[in-house]
């Protein structure tokens, strides 16, 4: 009789405080092999006349069935499943019990059966009660971060248009879910047990839970300090694999071992900053004080990544709590930090330097908790913020390159950002845009945002449209944990599953620690002018080190007298350092160097030669490069019959007349180097085949997708690897990124071609701030070249300048100061960057090899050309490239004006395509013997030696500057006072070319021709400056 009244006791709905009795008394039992923690609950209230079907030798099957159902109503007969169905929604047992159906006719039988469980009184509310749970645990999963307690500073910064639930805490928020009908159900369903949906974990190894129970696991999971955003995600693996992490009970527990370590870790971050504050009170030093679990974070990152198997990690962050970093996860040397603040150090050994917070780092090191060594690098960046992204990736890229690391696993990038400026930046969605592109990918970022719920002086409520900082993730799936930074256990989980989700599926993942900016923006700024809410709160605010000592040493997990002796023993190496800064006299760049090149330099940091090698290449190896660039060399390949015809011209440049032109020129450039082992990577938008058509590196084939050859690639057994990639349509992205890969290695030629010259402005940021002073900064220097296509067409004012003007104006050389040194070499060496402009396929190719073959690397910018890709005279001869053969910075006329030097009238200088118009000028009015033209391929550094030749070759002549560009534009204000300071002031430098104009170029084509032919009678009419002078 007793097991016939559990039996019965168990068809009715199961009440919470059985349920929890259930979870305190559990114990396995085995059914049909499988392991159940379901205890039979005991009642004697139900009468036995209720149960007219039931005897007492059925109950024990009954029994049975109803613990096989409760795990899975398919493993039982569909009468079975009727009947526990009816008495789970409130029917008598009697009443729930139902005939079978009928031997004879089984499809009818089951239709009548599932007929008479629709027909059951309550069956339609079980059903949608069913389904309002379901719809609520997806309302935590897609929502419950809206409520969750995020904020340190609970001041709710942030609106919603709406949330799963009002804006209560405990019973009041649980009981209000059910009050008021929400999602159909009401009060009286909060102890009603609710098989779980298979889209939900919390309830652990059990599959039914009481709706109180659901609402409060629902609550621990997805309110609390972590608040989820992940249901956007359309991949279902990943979705499920997120919600084992945070909803399994039990998840966020720690061993006391890792709490002490989070203590520990908690105390240097905290106490640093206390001690620069103590010593450097009016110094800037944008400290971290408010998100000082920062440091935990980055360091559990690491220590879960290691222990996946990452050997290097590159790093990028803003300035805020850079030193931190610096000191507590890279390791640097606190006596090198502290000596950044003594303002009586001298000036640095080599360059101009840079701000202690923009300084980078690289170190070897081992992980203390993996035990395993580890490679970290933090990217020296400027205050431009957000600008180190795409760097960082780039440099991530590279290692991974040469590392063989083709899937991510041993190198990983980790970039920090600031909440206003991840919101704010267009280049952190131009970065994500490069996240899983396949020459871009680096196989997963962890981004980590310092959320200070504020920017400089500005309120989140104006500085975003989105309700989150962290919105722009979303556009590429990853995932964001937010978290409350007042909270380090929770960041320190959070940080583990972001480095899991990480190594498991090799994508971006944003953990956005919600925290406080403790003073203004920097240690100077008086805050409480803009943000006097805010800042009366904060000041009421308990440090996060405060309140998490305080949490351990209740719990017992740390002592007094422990906590109090790591405080002392950190200040105590404070201090030790702090003595040591003392002794430095100078400020050595050098240790702050977050790229090393090992071996490339001699060991004092100076190049292994300084002299000037042939960049020419033997006939036999041009032609053996030309024939591959003429060829297929794939076998059933079907070529488009216009690229055809261009590969049969170019096997008869290379087997009939010995010259290649500009395509040509670069492959002959592109497939030496290769051939001697140096890497090369060519990107940009559309650069496979060339803005222009002209360089077709990539072969498609015609009949079968996505069929392709890069001949490039066939140069030699032994070759180099060839990158060509087209890029997104990103340039301030794409440059930085490829910027970052040079940074990498100096034996890899890394290029970026603009679509068009025009298009470099969008990336100016990194051209500005990383190209043009790295070197003087960081002491780093950086190989990347531009090459940006340039010229007046006539196709109007859009991508007819690259703007040379504006890289000429950034040149660190002296105009009025003729140099002593040797020019060649100690030139190139001395100067930021190299800005040529070639007018010859030969030029471009020598440049090209002389990049890479001379002892020390600078950023070269090439202006390109249009017009003479394909211009019938812009060609060159195998003669000009073979050995002893290199770059001419100045090609001097070789024609009739060398018999008689002094009759020599005029001399007019020029650069690029404008050449040919002069001398197409020339020719036509028959004075080639009186008007000499000498091509300026090498514009910085200037080539003060080769044009003093020139002047001195003809000392009758008078000097004109010639360029198609407009007059305050190009390269006249440049030029013109090196001219002068070659010939010593002695004589004038007339200017030919347009006039001063606000627009590149003219938009109609007529204009452009008159413009054109006014500038050529200028230089070539001897009396055009008579009345000037």
């Amino acid at each position: 009789m007793q097991h016939l009244r559990t039996t019965v006791a168990r068809l009715r709905p199961i009440t919470a405080t059985q349920t929890v009795k259930s979870q305190s008394q559990a114990r396995p039992m085995a059914v049909g092999g499988a392991l159940r923690t379901f205890e039979p609950m005991r009642s004697y209230t139900t009468s036995v006349s209720a149960e007219p079907f039931m005897n007492g030798t059925s109950s024990n099957y009954v029994e049975e069935m109803y613990y096989a159902w409760l795990e899975n109503p398919r493993s039982v007969h569909k009468s079975w499943d009727i009947i526990f169905r009816n008495a789970n929604a409130g029917v008598s047992p009697g009443a729930a019990y139902q005939s079978p159906p009928p031997l004879g006719g089984a499809a009818l039988g089951l239709a009548n059966a599932q007929a008479m469980v629709g027909a059951q009184p309550n069956m339609e509310k079980l059903v949608e009660d069913h389904l309002a749970v379901q719809s609520l645990v997806r309302a935590y999963q897609v929502r419950g971060h809206h409520i969750a307690k995020l904020d340190p500073l609970d001041i709710g910064v942030i609106d919603f248009d709406e949330s799963p639930v009002i804006h209560l805490w405990g019973k009041e928020r649980l009981y209000d879910l059910t009050a008021g009908g929400f999602y159909g159900l009401d009060e009286s369903d909060l102890d009603k047990v609710f098989r779980l949906p298979t889209t939900t974990f919390i309830g652990g190894s059990e599959s039914v839970l009481p709706l109180k129970e659901i609402i409060s696991r629902l609550e621990m999971a997805y309110c609390q300090s972590i608040g989820v955003e992940f249901m956007f995600i359309n991949d279902l693996e990943q979705c499920q694999w997120i919600r084992q992490k945070f909803e399994r009970p039990g998840v966020m527990q720690f061993t006391l071992e890792e709490k002490r370590t989070l203590l520990t870790r908690m105390v240097r971050s905290t106490k640093f900053e206390e001690f620069l504050q103590r010593k450097w009170s009016s110094e800037k030093r944008f400290g971290l004080e408010g998100c000082e679990s920062l440091i935990p974070a980055l360091k559990t990152i690491i220590d879960k990544s290691s222990m996946n198997g990452v050997e290097s990690i590159i790093m990028g962050m803003p300035h805020r709590g850079r030193l931190n970093v610096l000191a507590n996860v890279i390791h640097k040397e606190l006596d090198q930090i502290f000596c950044q603040f003594d303002s009586k150090l001298e000036a640095a050994d080599e360059g101009s330097g840079d701000v202690k917070y923009h300084l980078g780092m690289w170190h070897r090191r081992i992980n203390r908790v993996t035990d395993r060594n580890i490679t970290l690098s933090l990217m020296a960046n400027p205050s431009h913020l957000e600008a180190v992204d795409p760097v960082v990736q780039g440099k991530t890229k590279a290692e991974q390159f040469y590392c063989g690391d083709t899937e991510g696993k041993r190198v990983m990038s980790i970039l920090l950002h600031g909440d206003a400026a991840f919101a704010g930046q267009g280049v952190v969605y131009e970065t994500f845009h490069l996240s899983d592109l396949p020459s871009y990918t680096t196989h997963g970022t962890v981004h980590v945002v310092v959320n200070n719920q504020v920017g400089f002086t500005t309120d989140p409520r104006v500085a975003r449209s989105s309700s989150y900082p962290t919105d722009v993730a979303k556009v590429v799936n990853a995932p964001i944990f937010h978290v409350n930074a007042d909270d380090p256990e929770a960041v320190m989980y959070v940080c583990n599953v972001a480095a899991e989700w990480r190594a498991t599926f090799h994508k971006d993942v944003v953990v956005d620690l919600v925290c406080y900016r403790r003073n203004g923006h920097n240690e100077m700024d008086e805050p409480l002018f803009t943000q006097p809410l805010m800042y009366k709160q904060i000041k009421k605010q308990k440090g996060v080190l405060q309140k998490y000592s305080e949490k351990l040493l209740a719990e017992g997990a740390v002592s007094r007298q422990d906590y109090e002796e790591e405080i002392a023993k950190y200040d105590k190496i404070c201090e030790e350092a702090h003595a040591r800064s003392k002794d430095e006299k100078i400020l050595h760049i050098k240790h702050w160097l977050d790229s090393p090149w090992p071996g490339f330099f001699n060991v004092d940091g100076q190049p292994k030669s300084m002299t000037s090698l042939s960049t020419g290449l033997p006939e036999e190896e041009l032609v053996h490069i030309g024939y591959i660039a003429s060829s297929v060399p794939v076998e059933d390949f079907t070529l488009h019959r216009g690229l055809s015809r261009i590969l049969k011209g170019r096997t008869a440049m290379v087997g009939q007349r010995r010259v290649c032109d500009w395509a040509l020129g670069e492959y002959m450039a592109f497939g030496s180097l290769l051939k001697e082992g140096t890497h090369i990577r060519l990107s940009g938008q559309d650069v496979e085949r060339g803005t222009f058509s002209h360089r077709h590196h990539v072969l498609h084939d015609q009949k079968i997708d996505r069929r392709i050859c890069i001949p490039m690639n066939h140069i030699s057994p032994n070759q180099a690897p060839y990158t060509v990639c087209n890029s997104s349509l990103s340039e301030y992205g794409v440059l930085g990124f490829e910027l970052g890969f040079a940074m990498a290695s100096p034996n890899a030629l890394v290029l970026w071609e603009a679509q068009f010259g025009d298009f470099n402005n969008t990336a100016q940021c990194i051209i500005d701030q990383f190209i043009c002073p790295g070197q003087a900064k960081w002491v780093r220097q950086n190989g990347i070249v531009l090459l940006l296509p340039h010229g007046m067409e006539g196709m109007g004012p859009e991508h007819s300048s690259a703007r040379p003007e504006r890289f000429l104006q950034m040149c660190n050389e002296d105009p009025d100061t003729y140099p002593v040194s040797e020019f060649a070499v100690r030139q190139l060496y001395d100067c930021n960057w190299i800005i040529v402009n070639c007018s010859t396929p030969a030029n471009y190719f020598h440049i090209l090899r002389r990049q890479i073959l001379q002892a020390f690397r600078k950023p070269l910018i090439v202006i390109t050309p249009k017009s003479l890709l394909r211009h019938p005279e812009a060609k060159s001869s195998f003669d000009d490239m073979l050995p002893g053969t290199h770059f001419q910075r100045l090609i001097p006329d070789s024609g009739p004006v060398c018999e008689n030097p002094e009759a020599v009238k005029r001399i007019v200088f020029c650069t690029g395509k404008v050449y040919y118009e002069l001398t197409r000028e020339r020719n036509n009015r028959g004075n080639d013997d009186i008007v000499a033209i000498a091509r300026i391929e090498q514009l910085s550094p200037f080539p003060f030696d080769q044009v003093k030749v020139e002047t001195d070759r003809y000392p009758n002549a008078d000097l004109v500057w010639c360029q198609e560009e407009h007059k305050n534009q190009g390269y006249y204000d440049y030029v013109k006072p090196r001219l002068r300071t070659t010939v010593d002031r002695t004589r004038p430098v007339w200017y030919a070319g347009r006039g001063p104009a606000a627009a590149p170029a003219t938009g109609n084509k007529a204009a452009h021709l008159v413009e054109l032919q006014r500038f050529l009678d200028t230089a070539f009419n001897l009396d055009a400056f008579t009345e000037q002078s």
